[in-house]
């Protein structure tokens, strides 16, 4: 029997591309025991406001160029309020804004943990609530990580008893496939070309933005502008 995983760090409401890996999986690791990237999508994500797309932030500690992304805590205790207030602002005139509105405030005035990986993940799932998404996500810190950064990966997929893996295409350049292939797991490599656009509040048409675009804009439609099929 066939098996595809996926494993990748968490990252902030990330976009749409981000869960069309998730969705065309059949186990998605978030793999937070690795190094936090200063000025990455760990902590922060686009947004389109009508002077542009621009930057929605939780803002972090980051004490150590060793930190990893499970170690990472959030600086201020009010950054769920002002994360809130701005997708507010800039959102609330989207047609799907009120489908959404309630279970995300919900989210962003209750949700206490400190941690930075917590809080993604805790997004990750809850969007993939809105989405329809019914992958198993599971931790990397649940299995044994040995090696260099691609044995690590092949580790996983054999622990996970997987027979496919679908990277980002980002990964190409790292990556050695040789060890993949010695262990009969075959390499798939996503493909973020061809998406159509929706209807965006303001224009011009981007789509490197939040998935929070894309669900407050088109709703239960959204499904019709992403990849996965499941």
């Amino acid at each position: 029997m066939s098996k595809r995983i996926a494993i990748l760090q968490s990252n902030y409401i990330p976009w749409k591309g981000y869960f069309d890996i998730i969705g065309l999986v059949d186990e998605f690791i978030i793999y937070d025991e690795v190094q936090y990237t200063k000025n990455d999508w760990r902590n922060r994500n686009k947004i389109k406001s009508s002077s542009g797309t621009h930057w929605i932030t939780i803002p972090v500690y980051q004490r150590s160029l060793q930190q990893k992304i499970s170690e990472t805590k959030v600086s201020t205790n009010n950054w769920g309020i002002k994360n809130w207030n701005s997708l507010k602002t800039n959102y609330g005139r989207a047609p799907y804004f009120k489908s959404y509105s309630s279970p995300l405030e919900d989210f962003y005035t209750t949700f206490k943990s400190p941690m930075l990986s917590e809080i993604n993940v805790a997004l990750i799932k809850l969007v993939c609530d809105f989405i329809g998404i019914k992958t198993k996500i599971s931790n990397s810190a649940e299995y044994v990580l040995e090696g260099d950064p691609t044995k690590k990966l092949v580790s996983l997929c054999k622990q996970t008893g997987a027979t496919h893996y679908l990277s980002g295409p980002a990964a190409k350049s790292y990556i050695r496939e040789s060890l993949f292939q010695e262990e009969n797991i075959n390499i798939e490599w996503m493909d973020y070309n061809g998406y159509q656009e929706y209807q965006q509040l303001y224009p011009p048409f981007e789509h490197g933005v939040s998935v929070v675009d894309l669900l407050f804009n088109a709703g239960p439609t959204s499904r019709n502008y992403m990849k996965f099929i499941k």
